[in-house]
């Protein structure tokens, strides 16, 4: 899973997650795999804030694998998880504003996302605190 992201973590476009973290946070992830190889080419991670909200996160399909819908499959796998958990809204915060947009996500001022959220994952990125990623939600 960390080669697959290794490149958009090394551009700032997705937050370095630690083995011990990604260990600990298994769960939440959802794979897409190659068929008969059985290789993982994309994966997306819903992480749950509150009771009230998921986020998604880690996005990435494979190189040589995207334009092939992978990435919708994914994050639309983790907005019906997001609904059997009972969640009201998912957060997205990208610099894929239109992917998200086509998909029911709707922008919003980043004032308005839980505070613990930044300091817990934002102060990581290597573009904290200029960041020019939008923030997204999906009313479910």
């Amino acid at each position: 899973m960390q080669a697959i992201v290794r490149k958009e973590v090394e551009e700032g476009i997705i937050l370095p997650r630690s083995d011990d973290e990604l260990a600990t946070n298994i769960r939440s992830y959802i794979l897409a795999k190659e068929g008969a190889t059985g290789e993982i080419i994309g994966y997306v991670a819903l992480h749950i804030h509150s009771m009230r909200l998921g986020e998604i996160r880690s996005l990435i399909v494979k190189e040589g694998h995207r334009h092939r819908r992978i990435g919708t499959h994914l994050v639309e796998k983790a907005v019906e998880e997001g609904r059997s958990l009972r969640l009201a809204e998912v957060l997205a915060l990208t610099y894929m504003g239109t992917f998200f947009e086509r998909l029911g996500f709707e922008e919003i001022p980043k004032e308005t996302i839980p505070e613990h959220k930044i300091w817990a994952d934002c102060i990581k990125c290597k573009h904290f605190p200029v960041c020019n990623e939008i923030s997204l939600i999906k009313r479910l």
